[in-house]
């Protein structure tokens, strides 16, 4: 009876309602699809509420005296800009909002950058060994409605007419502290319900949810800016807590709740054959209730592992330090794109002459146009997942993409001022291969180093080593934007001198890993071309 009720009470309420309707649970395709589906919800929501503060900083601390004229393209008003921005307003009559709009404003929004930051950073190590602590479900539950809160309560500072920088400050730390619970927590859950096999395909694919998020996050900031900053907030902030109560209903965060074996669990590591998506789902069926499969290792009977014994697990230290640069780099274009392009000077060649002259854009328009960087980053996680799968080879693919990243930005800062239309094809380049190394990461490997052979029995680790790689990434997210804040001040080819040196290191912190990998390369190659001579020599014999 005891163990009925445990059982009911870790089913998710909407999977439980779903199988009292249908009389029957569904597949096990099924439930994978769903599980992809609603953390891939669950994360877009967690980066959509981090895109504001990129978004509105330059209503908050505007640019004086900019002129603009009205060129609808590529698509639309989307990439509008706008008409003559009078002394410190913004086209929707902003004169800055203090304490940001005096000379040490962008200072300031460098600071609520790093604030955020640090402390999701540091929060994330806690939250890794909670995760594997903890119900996944419910903690992850936790995360996205406390975010939305505080996220919601930052915008409520134009409505009170807040201007104490402090208020910012504690809601940006809060929230940063309530985010850390989000990545270790969905790719546990990847981790759980997914094998070895195709990894980095399917986690590529799925990682596009963070490139959606900043789109999605962007345009929403945007559209409603016109009617106040603050609503720049709140509806991000309501967007995620919406999503977090999804979760709640419909994320089952371990296959074992639900009656289905895990397929890193001792038992599938014991079969010849690995327990991965595609070998499970050839002969699955549906599980009736009442006649589910036994529940075997469930989640509250496993041992989460420490934080120094994950951080043992051969490769985790490498591709942690490595992740902190590749997020300085990544994180920077996060926050400051959108600012970046308010202040560059687009110039355009005018249709039947050969005047070129100066245009600036627009909040809203730098905002929409800042989107694309994230397009072309949907592009490069699911390309380097899918190489690395190929080339069973994640760190010689990381480090190449990482030095690829240093001549596209050095073409994006050279000749992005050129037209918009070289703008938007060196800036996709960008994010291609600045966000192909640091979505693989953050995925497929940490979910490789997670479910390590060198783990006991049924101890957890997902977690906890994805806490342990994306917090020390994170602490690098952290740093790029506050030193942004200051080096700007210098000249935007400092920034960049930063970046292409972030980008160097990222890949140069590979190289132990880089070499191993080729040696195993050679060593197979070897075996196999040894092997085939054996063959021939046998069969002549």
């Amino acid at each position: 009876m005891a163990n009925n009720l445990d059982a009911m009470r870790k089913i998710p309420p909407g999977i439980w309602l779903i199988r009292k309707i249908r009389g029957k649970d569904c597949s096990l395709k099924t439930h994978r699809y769903m599980v992809l589906l609603v953390t891939f919800i669950a994360y877009t929501s967690y980066h959509a509420s981090r895109k504001p503060s990129s978004i509105v900083k330059s209503a908050l601390d505007p640019e004086p005296n900019k002129t603009t004229n009205v060129h609808p393209w590529p698509i639309g008003s989307v990439f509008v800009k706008d008409e003559f921005l009078g002394e410190n307003k913004d086209k929707f009559g902003y004169k800055g909002w203090e304490p940001f709009n005096g000379k040490d404003g962008t200072e300031k929004l460098g600071l609520i950058d790093v604030a955020f930051l640090a402390c999701y950073s540091l929060g994330m190590f806690g939250a890794g060994h909670l995760g594997d602590t903890l119900d996944l479900r419910l903690f992850l539950t936790s995360g996205m409605i406390g975010s939305g809160i505080f996220v919601g309560l930052f915008g409520m500072g134009y409505f009170w007419n807040i201007h104490v920088f402090g208020f910012y400050l504690v809601m940006q730390m809060v929230a940063g502290l309530f985010q850390a619970t989000g990545w270790p927590s969905v790719v546990a859950v990847i981790g759980n319900w997914f094998g070895k096999r195709k990894r980095g395909l399917i986690m590529g694919i799925w990682n596009a949810h963070t490139s959606v998020g900043n789109i999605i996050g962007s345009l929403i900031a945007a559209s409603v800016l016109e009617y106040g900053w603050g609503w720049s907030f709140i509806a991000p902030g309501t967007f995620i807590a919406i999503a977090g109560i999804l979760v709640f209903l419909f994320l089952a965060a371990y296959p074992e709740d639900i009656g289905f074996p895990c397929p890193n669990g001792p038992a599938a590591r014991a079969e010849a054959v690995p327990r991965d998506v595609e070998a499970q789902t050839q002969n699955e069926g549906t599980v009736e209730e009442g006649k589910s499969t036994p529940i075997r290792d469930r989640s509250g009977a496993r041992r989460s592992v420490g934080l120094l014994e994950a951080c043992l697990i051969p490769g985790v230290i490498p591709f942690a330090f490595c992740l902190f640069f590749s997020k300085l780099v990544a994180y920077t274009f996060l926050y400051w794109l959108p600012f970046y392009l308010s202040q560059t000077d687009l110039r355009v060649q005018v249709f039947l002459t050969a005047e070129i002259g100066g245009e600036y854009m627009s909040v809203k328009s730098a905002g929409n146009l800042s989107t694309l960087f994230d397009v072309g980053g949907i592009v490069g996680g699911i390309l380097a997942g899918h190489i690395s799968d190929k080339l069973r080879a994640r760190a010689i693919t990381a480090a190449s993409f990482m030095y690829a990243a240093i001549p596209s930005m050095l073409l994006y800062r050279l000749y992005g001022n050129l037209s918009r239309t070289v703008n938007i094809v060196l800036m996709m380049i960008a994010g291609l291969f600045i966000n192909g190394p640091y979505a693989l990461i953050t995925t497929a490997v940490s979910a490789d180093l997670g479910t390590h052979s060198s783990l006991r029995g049924d101890s957890r680790a997902l977690a906890t080593v994805t806490a342990i790689i994306d917090g020390t990434g994170s602490i690098g997210a952290a740093l790029g934007p506050l030193l942004t804040g200051f080096l700007s001040t210098k000249g935007w080819d400092t920034v960049f001198v930063m970046l292409m040196l972030g980008a160097l290191i990222a890949g140069l912190l590979l190289s132990r890993q880089v070499v191993v990998e080729i040696n195993e390369k050679a060593c197979k190659s070897m075996r196999s071309s040894s092997g085939q001579q054996s063959s021939e020599g046998n069969a002549m014999n």
